[in-house]
């Protein structure tokens, strides 16, 4: 027996018109800020900074994280305000610096995770 966890059966189709109306409502920076934080989130996850530590740890699926979180800040760094920008920003930081430490093998300083974007990350 399959049970589906939303209200939507099999049979019924999605109301894309409501969802796009919904979305057109979201100013973009609201948008862009809800990606970095959800970004953030999965590298923390992954960083095996969570109650769990370890039972999500994957470094290699971290880097791509935190990677992708600096070039989304760098390419939207004109577009938001540095109200949202900063805390982003040092949140950021603090996870180059947390994949940095959780490595056995560090990067050169430079050359870790969105350092590409954000220049060098020192501890």
């Amino acid at each position: 027996m399959c049970v589906m966890s939303d209200a939507t059966s099999p049979s019924e189709s999605p109301d894309f018109d409501a969802m796009t109306r919904d979305i057109a409502e979201v100013p973009a920076v609201e948008v862009i800020v809800t990606v970095a934080v959800n970004l953030m989130s999965a590298a923390a996850v992954k960083l095996g900074l969570t109650e769990d530590g370890d039972a999500h740890k994957d470094l290699d699926e971290a880097r791509k994280l935190v990677h992708a979180l600096a070039g989304l800040l760098d390419a939207s760094a004109t577009e938001i305000s540095s109200f949202h920008a900063a805390p982003l920003r040092d949140g950021l930081k603090s996870l180059q610096l947390a994949f940095r430490e959780a490595s056995s093998v560090p990067d050169e300083v430079g050359q870790g995770p969105g350092e590409k974007y954000t220049g060098p990350v020192y501890g």
